[in-house]
């Protein structure tokens, strides 16, 4: 919402089948920051979107219903399952919805969260860029895990008198080898030492058959790491919850042929 103007006009949009959340339920892919659309919640309630404006509205504004900046709340973009328009509300810090609010999401509290760390792409150290890779034998692949490449990171965020604290950690890197090959690895990988010759990784390794084409380029690949994000409500119910976001790094593996040597 930054730099644009904002339009509380009735719209149409896309519905979705309702969905029951339920705790330790996974949601795979990247979502728009700072928000989310979310399904029927217990009992046929509705679920709705909250969005922190940002930035927030100039003085005066009458998305501010009353209330002014210096005011200990915030104007939120209140967008409901059950509705097909788009409201300002100001949730005063630390208190509850003010009637006939609906009751806020706490897992769009927690991505409110993690959008205020730093998650990145794995930071590949094997394979190694412009190093030369022999054909058929193993090729070791690791990451150097960091709190902004790997984790754990935690945050904690509060709307509308709910709290949430929210750790990410990645649980998996899965390298698109671009051979058309994947190999998902649980964990970092194992870094390669001289000492092991010519044994392949433990734990995440791969074995070019063939060249790149055309010959004498790289084969070019992806690194991508799932984040998992694990949030509890603090105090109050103690509701629990995960999702899962993706991060990428692009890589080159540049692989040769064994040149035999000959002798007299």
């Amino acid at each position: 919402m930054r730099g644009v103007q904002f339009d509380f006009r009735p719209r149409l949009r896309h519905r979705r089948q309702p969905h029951r959340r339920q705790a330790g339920q996974h949601r795979s892919g990247r979502r728009a920051r700072g928000r989310r659309e979310a399904g029927q919640g217990e009992g046929g309630k509705p679920v709705c979107t909250y969005t922190r404006v940002e930035p927030q509205p100039p003085a005066g504004s009458p998305l501010w219903g009353g209330h002014q900046p210096g005011d200990k709340g915030a104007v939120f973009i209140a967008e409901c399952d059950d509705t097909q328009t788009a409201r300002p509300v100001w949730i005063a810090d630390g208190a509850a919805p003010a009637p006939g609010v609906p009751a806020i999401d706490p897992e769009t509290v927690a991505h409110q969260a993690i959008d205020q760390t730093r998650l990145d792409g794995p930071k590949v150290a094997s394979p190694r860029a412009g190093r030369p890779y022999l054909l058929g034998l193993p090729v070791w692949m690791w990451v150097e895990p960091s709190e902004s490449t790997y984790g754990p990171t935690t945050a904690t965020a509060t709307a509308g008198g709910v709290t949430v604290s929210a750790t990410a950690t990645v649980t998996s890197v899965a390298w698109s080898m671009g051979d058309g090959s994947t190999v998902t690895c649980a964990g970092p990988g194992t870094p390669y030492y001289p000492a092991r010759g010519t044994s392949p990784s433990p734990d995440c390794g791969h074995r070019y058959t063939k060249l790149a084409r055309p010959l004498g380029q790289p084969y070019r690949g992806t690194a991508t790491s799932t984040w998992t994000v694990a949030w509890q409500v603090v105090g109050g119910t103690g509701e629990t919850g995960t999702f899962t976001e993706t991060r990428q790094t692009p890589f080159t593996v540049d692989v040769h042929e064994m040149q035999a040597v000959g002798t007299s």
